[in-house]
């Protein structure tokens, strides 16, 4: 029988998961504002420094079962000061950066950190709450109001940070915030951790990380490359060769990094589904957003990180709602109708971006975006967690965000694909892709509506 959970216990750690998972979501976009002023001091090209964004990303989707696994086998809060360490020591190397691969490598660094950091931060949280499936949900919804908040912030901070000082201080901001995380999850109880097996599936580590890293390769490079280019086709095979290989591995070892089973349950399976096509369409968006705000419309870095701020507050507010709503009647009605809600700002989008609009119109747009996304990812991560036993949840917590990274990063190339260089082009691009994220949308919603549980879900 599972204990009760402290309250102030489950508070401690909440907030000691928060940190680390704000300083990982804020890093996804900051970077973003600041290409053109980096690219101009490091003398090379923004086209060239695009692996500052992929080279995270992909790192960060390509190890997250990988730091998932360490977490279940080795205990969540050791993984997760492990994480927390790494990703402030590549923080310092990417602020002090004299040239583009020595930023690049940082990067890289910061993508391994953070893949070990994010599902431990889940795990920590789900051993807290042990039993108490309501103050799970308000715990995931402040886990992931501090994550939205975070990406929402990134540009705003970003320009801010280059108004005032320099392209340095956006990595350099992350030291004291590591240091305070550190010191919060000293006070975390560890978790528990399943009966030992045989050996480390380094074969299905290897296999996993190839696949992953392959995929989204091919993704990134796709746009710049053209996928008739030999590099382009030939990782994308080598992904799906890898691919297959490590399910049919996994199905065999003894000791899989990955249950299989996990994908037995139709929740798990949905929530993966939603999660994905919502990182996807917001990930994409935000990309395109920055572009547009500065290229078209002339917005400079600062304001054009300012014109962000509703997307920050709304955030907060609606994931706040969205776990006191998961914990009265469950996961599946927040996940529907804010996938529905998401879906009507970008359709908002589509209609009035010109190469003139005034920003009133684009901030309705900018409030009602979040407000759907602030609804539904809570519920959805809250519905993963309540159906994994508990030494499984950082495992299920990775999977889950290694598909969300993966398709966020499938939606910056497929969305910067579609608005190019050009003013001109830009416009055409982002009314193209509002519409890919109206029925991508659309889709989860539907998602959501047929395969998750009508009624609250009881704790494993």
């Amino acid at each position: 029988m599972n204990k009760r959970p402290d309250p102030s216990s489950l508070i401690a750690t909440t907030v000691a998961a928060s940190f680390g998972f704000g300083i990982i979501q804020l890093d996804v976009t900051i970077v973003n504002i600041a290409l053109p002023t980096i690219a101009r001091e490091l003398g090379t090209a923004v086209a060239g420094l695009q692996w500052v964004v992929d080279a995270y990303a992909l790192v960060f989707a390509a190890l997250l079962l990988t730091g998932g696994y360490i977490g279940d086998r080795w205990g969540a809060k050791r993984a997760y000061l492990g994480g927390i360490v790494l990703f402030a020591l590549a923080s310092l190397a990417c602020g002090l950066s004299s040239n583009a691969p020595l930023l690049i490598a940082g990067r890289m660094l910061q993508g391994l950190g953070a893949a070990v950091m994010l599902p431990c931060s889940l795990a920590l949280i789900n051993h807290a709450a042990a039993g108490h499936p309501e103050r799970r949900a308000m715990a995931v919804a402040w886990w992931t109001a501090v994550g939205g908040i975070a990406v929402a912030a990134g540009p705003i901070l970003g320009g801010l940070l280059i108004g005032v000082t320099s392209w340095r201080s956006i990595f350099l901001v992350n030291l004291p915030i590591c240091v305070i995380a550190v010191l919060l999850t000293l006070k975390c109880e560890e978790t528990p951790r399943p009966p030992a097996r045989r050996g480390f599936d380094v074969v299905g580590q290897l296999l996993g990380i190839v696949a992953l890293s392959a995929i989204i390769g091919t993704v990134i490079e796709a746009k710049p490359l053209g996928f008739e280019n030999p590099l382009v086709w030939s990782c994308a095979l080598i992904g799906l060769a890898a691919a297959f290989a490590f399910v049919h591995w996994e199905a065999r070892t003894q000791a899989p990094m990955l249950p299989l089973s996990l994908f037995k349950s139709r929740i798990f399976c949905g929530a993966v589904s939603f999660g994905s096509l919502a990182n996807f369409t917001y990930y994409g968006a935000v990309f395109v957003l920055s572009i547009y705000l500065q290229r078209v419309l002339g917005y400079t870095p600062v304001v054009a990180g300012l014109a962000f701020l509703p997307l920050t507050a709304t955030f907060l507010v609606v994931n706040i709602i969205s776990g006191w709503w998961v914990g009265r009647v469950g996961s599946r009605a927040p996940m529907m109708i804010g996938a529905l809600i998401d879906a009507v700002g970008f359709s908002l989008l589509t209609l009035v971006a010109t190469a003139a609009t005034p920003y009133w119109q684009l901030a309705i747009a900018f409030v009602m975006i979040p407000g759907g996304m602030g609804l539904g990812v809570p519920a959805m991560t809250t519905a993963v967690l309540a159906n994994v036993q508990r030494e499984r949840s950082g495992i299920a917590a990775a999977v889950l965000n290694a598909a969300r990274q993966a398709a966020g990063a499938m939606g910056v190339a497929l969305f910067g694909a579609l608005a190019g260089d050009e003013p001109s082009h830009v416009v055409v691009g982002l009314k193209t892709s509002t519409t890919i994220a109206v029925v991508s949308l659309v889709v989860a919603a539907a998602i959501a509506a047929t395969t998750i549980t009508r009624k609250k879900i009881s704790n494993i």
